[in-house]
């Protein structure tokens, strides 16, 4: 009787101590992160893992990544192995980042929580940045006419120096040629004649 009496209270502590852990165990948790919560990081990762106690339903788990000014940080949708989840990076401004998750556990039981960790070189610039103004066409109009060398005039060409026309023969020449046929005519005619005389 004693030992059956020893077996019933061990069974009876053994269910004792298990009724406790099923609702326990039902409930999820996290458990480790990468980047891990209040860390200081000088380089950017590619995505932000998370870990929990039990795997992970993709159709009630929620992840968010906020920045600086609560800029949304997540480059992509949350992938799931097991009872990881990861979410793509997205970098912005440095400064303190927060990771928020809410998933539900076996039980339906709602589980919410967030990671937080610094970045702080290696940033591009805000994305919600002011842009710079854009010129407007008048001013864009007057910088192309500054830019454009004024056209220089084309030297005038100089007018040709007319030659001087060579003087028209004169009255005189012809006079002066008419005497010189009469006066070969004249020596001609006395030559022909002392010819003549020499022969008689």
């Amino acid at each position: 009787m004693a030992r059956a009496w020893a077996a019933v209270l061990g069974v009876a502590v053994g269910v004792s101590l298990l009724l406790p852990a099923a609702p326990a165990a039902a409930h999820n948790q996290l458990t480790g992160s990468d980047p891990r919560d209040g860390a200081r990081v000088a380089t950017a990762p590619e995505r932000i893992e998370l870990r929990f106690l039990a795997k992970t339903d993709p159709a009630t788990t929620k992840i968010t990544v906020n920045g600086p000014e609560d800029v949304a940080a997540a480059g992509g949708e949350p992938r799931f192995s097991g009872n990881r989840v990861s979410v793509p990076f997205t970098p912005g401004k440095a400064g303190l980042y927060t990771v928020g998750y809410e998933l539900f556990s076996g039980d339906g039981h709602p589980i919410t929580g967030e990671i937080r960790f610094t970045l702080t070189t290696g940033t591009p610039a805000d994305p919600t940045a002011t842009p710079e103004p854009t010129a407007t066409p008048e001013a864009t109009a007057a910088a192309t006419a500054e830019a454009e060398p004024t056209p220089t005039e084309s030297p005038t060409p100089k007018q040709a120096t007319p030659m001087p026309r060579a003087e028209s023969t004169g009255p005189g020449w012809w006079w002066a040629g008419l005497s010189a046929v009469v006066l070969l005519a004249v020596l001609a005619t006395a030559r022909l004649l002392r010819r003549r005389a020499a022969r008689r």
